[in-house]
């Protein structure tokens, strides 16, 4: 059982720590724990599995080409704004209604479905960030939420409908447009931090689809 929730655990911060790096612009101090040992550590963690392997390195590669620019912080906040913060023409906007459903973004069916979803499991939005329901950093907070609810059941039966909800999640919620939003990442950041960001995400939720179906 403390296997289960320390692995939980493990599950649950990684997809926290995706969901401030698709949130917001990252700070000085963001950028010093970026280049320090313990992301290093984390990083080398995390490529110890062959399926995380290739996009790790790939992203290790990044934060240390990041580090060489002239300003690192405000070139990296510039490329979160053009590519987050701007028109779909020009950006890789992180919203599931921008490549499912229809157009719009707070009525579109992605964002309801995530309203619904936060109801049924009384898991809120933070309230500092303003955001339509179907922003990746919210989906990916709520996974986390959701991860960590498992570890607080009592029942094996409870915890295994909650293992199933996670998986359900990820492949409904998440990589029915994480493929798209990837590309859309890798055509249009031109410097290749947050393309290489996304493209570890999705390698990491494709292979979390698989612990929960048990393969």
């Amino acid at each position: 059982m403390q296997e289960f929730i320390a692995f939980n655990e493990q599950r649950a911060e990684i997809y926290w720590w995706m969901s401030s790096l698709f949130a917001r612009e990252l700070t000085d101090a963001d950028l010093h724990e970026y280049h320090g040992g313990e992301m290093y550590t984390f990083l080398s963690g995390l490529g110890m599995t062959e399926e995380l392997k290739a996009p790790v390195e790939a992203f290790r590669d990044a934060i240390n080409q990041s580090n060489s620019r002239p300003d690192e912080q405000l070139e990296l906040a510039a490329d979160f704004c053009g590519l987050f913060l701007s028109t779909p023409k020009t950006g890789a906007l992180p919203y599931a209604s921008m490549y499912v459903g229809t157009s719009g973004l707070l009525n579109d069916k992605p964002a309801q479905d995530m309203n619904v979803l936060m109801n049924d499991y009384a898991i809120a939005q933070r309230k500092e960030f303003n955001e339509p329901a179907d922003h990746l950093a919210v989906e990916l907070d709520f996974m986390g939420n959701l991860i960590i609810m498992a570890n607080q059941q009592e029942t094996e039966e409870k915890r295994e409908e909650l293992m199933q909800a996670q998986l359900s999640f990820v492949n409904t919620m998440l990589l029915n447009w994480l493929p798209l939003f990837v590309k859309e990442c890798q055509n249009r950041d031109q410097f290749g931090f947050y393309a290489a960001a996304a493209n570890l995400l999705l390698a990491f939720c494709k292979l979390d689809a698989a612990f929960l179906a048990g393969e």
